[in-house]
């Protein structure tokens, strides 16, 4: 089983359903991967065409265990009094990415526009999203761990 990380960059997102009546959508992002989640800044104000431009790390496990390897966007409003809104999702499967990347010690998905739908399937917009997996040396674990140098009895 080979473990690395998988940098997500999220871009922008373009013509995604407006849940607000009055004034422009406050959009951010929930990017979940096998039971992590990670959570974008919130474009306040910046309506149907948001611009995050952020990277987000996870840890990953090749060919690990459970459902597939796949990357769940929710694309969510941000609402000052009451419950946030779901504006859409995505899901981009990443299981030939990182089959690609423990062969070639690391891959890359350019920044591709990918489909947001709402529960009802129905098209929402578009999010542009690179992906990057980079397997991990094992040596490079033992630090994580701690080492020998770590020891209370360790002395300089």
């Amino acid at each position: 089983m080979a473990i690395g990380f998988m940098e997500v960059q999220l871009l922008k997102a373009k013509g995604l359903h407006n849940t607000d009546i009055f004034g422009r959508m406050d959009p951010y992002v929930l990017i979940q991967y096998k039971g992590q989640e990670k959570r974008s800044s919130v474009a306040k104000r910046q309506g149907r065409n948001p611009v995050w431009n952020e990277k987000f790390i996870f840890r990953v496990e090749y060919p690990g265990s459970g459902d597939r390897h796949k990357l769940i966007l929710k694309i969510m409003d941000k609402d000052r009094f009451s419950k946030d809104d779901f504006v859409g999702q995505t899901i981009i499967y990443v299981e030939d990415l990182l089959a690609l990347g423990v062969e070639n010690g690391g891959a890359k998905l350019q920044p591709l526009k990918y489909r947001v739908v709402r529960a009802n399937q129905s098209y929402c917009g578009e999010i542009d999203v690179a992906i990057t997996f980079t397997p991990k040396v094992e040596e490079e674990f033992v630090e994580d761990i701690g080492g020998w140098k770590e020891s209370v009895y360790y002395l300089s």
